[in-house]
């Protein structure tokens, strides 16, 4: 969620119950520092901040976060190994994205509080399991809470989630059609508009795999990638193209990240209404599966 993961959205999502995340993305201190400041301003309620650790102002975001001494801190894109301890020393909690059970049991032996299992189904950079896959696997690997991530929208998603095990779900793209989320309206449309398969994963070649919804970019970037392109070709060519998408609403030439879920994704509301919803929707399913017959037919 760079550049969407603002204030406006994290107190949004905190105030009605949930854990609001603001996204650092590519962005430096300074911005992070501000937009922890007008979120304290906006709930009293703990939030947390997410640190992409490909990032060049990565070092810049970890020290504001432990200025700040932010409730949560979660990270992505890497292994937040050597900044655990400076994180714990300040009470903050720790929770990594983790696409595989080698780095959530590595990361589990160096003092998370909690991993966030996140299947490639998920908007951004993604892994190379499905979180159908990944869960019940880092579920069983360790002895820490477990968040699901990537493919969650509704409250199917959720009971899902718990269903296998984990103790919590991360949503992304349903909240970019939210009331309070900063994105572009142009962009906000281009989800509304998405079906099942709207989305294509780019960037392989690179390491850092992206998905988002396809485009003249995506299109671009594909046949560069498959002409045998340089890394630093494709990164020189993706430059400012998430923020040109997301927030300029430049829709054919900017990097829309968007979950495989965005089919699910049919109106905009206030964050409170999308939340109740879930829960209410989770409730229902969970009720209806403890009435059904507990008879297995082969």
């Amino acid at each position: 969620m760079a550049w969407l993961g603002t204030a406006e959205l994290a107190s949004a999502v905190s105030n009605a119950g949930g854990l609001g995340v603001i996204g650092c993305g590519n962005c430096d201190g300074h911005w992070l520092r501000e937009q922890i400041e007008a979120t304290r301003e906006r709930t009293n309620n703990p939030f947390a901040v997410n640190i992409m650790l490909l990032s060049r102002h990565m070092e810049e975001c970890v020290r504001v976060v432990l200025e700040e001494r932010v409730s949560v801190v979660t990270t992505g894109a890497g292994n937040p190994g050597p900044f655990i301890p400076s994180f714990k020393e300040k009470g903050i909690m720790v929770v990594p994205v983790v696409a595989s059970v080698a780095l959530a049991r590595r990361l589990e032996g160096q003092g998370v509080d909690a991993v966030i299992a996140e299947g490639m189904e998920s908007g951004g950079h993604i892994g190379e399991l499905t979180t159908m896959a990944l869960v019940p696997q880092v579920v069983d690997a360790v002895s820490l809470p477990v968040v699901a991530a990537g493919g969650i929208a509704d409250g199917r998603g959720l009971a899902a989630a718990l269903a296998l095990g984990a103790q919590g779900v991360q949503i992304g793209t349903r909240f970019i059609c939210s009331e309070e989320c900063v994105a572009h309206p142009h962009f906000k449309q281009k989800i509304l508009e998405a079906k099942d398969r709207s989305t294509v994963v780019t960037g392989k070649s690179t390491g850092h795999p992206v998905r988002c919804l396809e485009n003249k970019f995506s299109r671009e970037l594909d046949a560069m990638e498959k002409r045998g392109a340089a890394v630093t070709e494709m990164e020189a060519f993706g430059t400012g193209r998430l923020r040109a998408g997301v927030i300029g609403g430049d829709v054919e030439d900017g990097s829309l990240m968007a979950g495989q879920i965005a089919g699910l994704v049919k109106e905009i509301k206030p964050v409170k209404d999308i939340i109740r919803e879930i829960i209410s929707q989770a409730e229902e399913v969970i009720a209806r599966m403890q009435n059904m017959p507990r008879v297995l037919h082969v």
